[in-house]
């Protein structure tokens, strides 16, 4: 299948890399090149950049600062903002609370945060899975009582990613405990500076502070701050998580890191090392994968902004993306060989020990492990295509 961009999408394209030519300093992309991390004041510079364009939150509605952009549009803003190596935005504020704010707030909540979400003045993070409640989002046990017009918030929230450079958190509580589990759960923004919040490292194997848990202990949160119905938080929840469904394929993604690929073979061969000789050969395979995998996504995209009902099909797109991404690393991984071993340096004064193209390929490999289980894992990707695409 051929999927040609019209002329007005070639344009758009043009006109997107012009900015980011002009627009994203070097010493950043390099850092989201090589894989280091970069700090919240970098982001946050960028998204105001991104802001001033109008350009900071391409699927909020116009009237709320969104760009009016389609599906398609948003791909190749995507697309190109990966292939020049931008960061990617607060996912939490922009994909994830901001549509649900613009969805469930009311006047004085949209007035209030949406601008500040738009301008990286308020960042937040996701409390949702639990230690005994994982997947299974209607068990959450932190509990909200009511205390006057606040409730009082005590529990706690796992796996919390940003929670360390998070301003607020947007939370799933139990408010009712006497009905179904679903009806007794609210949704709730809260400032994390509060008394009784606190935040605790989690590590992962590649030794960076991805999660976080955090505690609450009988926090004070004004019944103002709650989105949406008492009880009815699950609701907003799962609008939340659906919102950004049709965007999960990781294309974007998948072209910045096939780069990598190709830049780190141009590298080894100047190097003089002797590569394995099927690596050409997967690198090809990889290429078809992600072209058979970008034309699918334009489809449904294109499908969806012709006003076409889309079923289970993005499920697909996840599953294929992630296991995409993690097929790339491995080569990347065995590409760099032993210089995959100092991973991680950069605490050291002196630097990598390496090429920096080799400094965050085995840290990559190893984050990366996680995005066949986040946002639903493969295992349930599967089920949701045998049942609803095959009906199996």
């Amino acid at each position: 299948m051929r999927f040609d961009l019209t002329p007005e999408q070639e344009a758009f394209k043009v006109e997107v890399e012009k900015f980011l030519h002009e627009n994203l300093s070097k010493s950043l992309a390099d850092k989201v090149r090589f894989g280091a991390s970069v700090s919240k004041q970098e982001l946050g510079d960028w998204t105001k950049v991104l802001n001033a364009r109008g350009w900071a939150a391409p699927n909020w509605p116009v009237e709320y600062g969104g760009t009016g952009w389609n599906l398609v549009q948003r791909h190749i803003f995507d697309v190109a903002c990966r292939a020049y190596h931008a960061p990617q935005l607060s996912g939490f504020g922009f994909n994830m609370v901001g549509p649900a704010i613009i969805k469930y707030g009311n006047a004085e909540q949209k007035a209030d945060w949406l601008p500040k979400i738009r301008d990286a003045q308020l960042w937040f993070c996701q409390g949702y899975s639990e230690p005994e409640a994982g997947s299974d989002l209607a068990s959450v046990r932190t509990r909200a009582d009511k205390d006057g017009d606040d409730y009082l918030v005590t529990g706690s929230k796992i796996w919390t990613s940003g929670a360390e450079m998070a301003d607020w958190i947007f939370c799933l509580v139990r408010t009712n405990h006497d009905v179904q589990q679903q009806k007794g759960i609210s949704f709730v923004l809260f400032d994390l500076s509060s008394a009784g919040v606190s935040v605790e490292p989690l590590y992962a194997f590649n030794g960076k502070r991805l999660w976080n848990q955090v505690f609450f202990d009988e926090v004070r949160v004004p019944m103002s701050q709650r989105l949406g119905e008492e009880d009815r938080g699950w609701t907003v929840a799962k609008s939340l998580l659906g919102d950004e469904r049709m965007l999960v394929s990781r294309v974007a993604e998948n072209k910045r890191i096939l780069g990598n690929v190709r830049e780190v073979l141009a590298a080894q061969t100047e190097r003089g090392i002797d590569l394995p000789g099927d690596v050409h050969d997967e690198i090809s395979a990889l290429e078809i994968r992600l072209q058979a995998l970008e034309m699918t996504s334009l489809r449904i995209l294109t499908e969806a902004d012709a006003g076409a009902q889309i079923g289970a099909e993005p499920s697909m797109l996840k599953l294929k993306g992630s296991e995409l991404v993690q097929a790339q690393d491995e080569l990347l991984f065995r590409m760099v060989d032993y210089l995959a071993l100092p991973k991680d340096s950069s605490h050291l004064e002196e630097g990598p020990v390496g090429p920096v193209w080799a400094e965050y390929v085995a840290s990559g490999r190893y984050h990366h492990r996680g995005y066949t289980i986040a946002g639903g894992s493969s295992e349930i990707q599967h089920n949701i295509i045998a049942k609803q695409v095959l009906g199996l």
